[in-house]
């Protein structure tokens, strides 16, 4: 057996860098910090420079949009 299978069976990273998140969230990194800017997501800073969101807060961040079933009518003819 390989010793490099157990490196590759890790989960999935609780928090991600602001171009990680950008990537995979389809976002860009100004509209993160845009975010963060205002206090709708929570960011913390690691040293000077380094910025990490948690996934759990870019989830409950990015919320899927509720597509409400809409009845079509038709305008009479005048």
């Amino acid at each position: 057996m390989d010793s490099h299978a157990a490196e590759w069976s890790q989960s999935a990273p609780e928090w991600l860098s602001l171009q990680q998140a950008a990537l995979i969230y389809g976002v860009s990194v100004d509209t993160l910090r845009r975010r963060i800017a205002i206090g709708v997501l929570p960011a913390s800073r690691l040293g000077a420079r380094i910025i990490r969101v948690r996934v759990a807060d870019l989830d409950s961040v990015c919320r899927p949009i509720v597509v409400v079933a809409r009845t079509t009518r038709r305008r009479r003819a005048s």
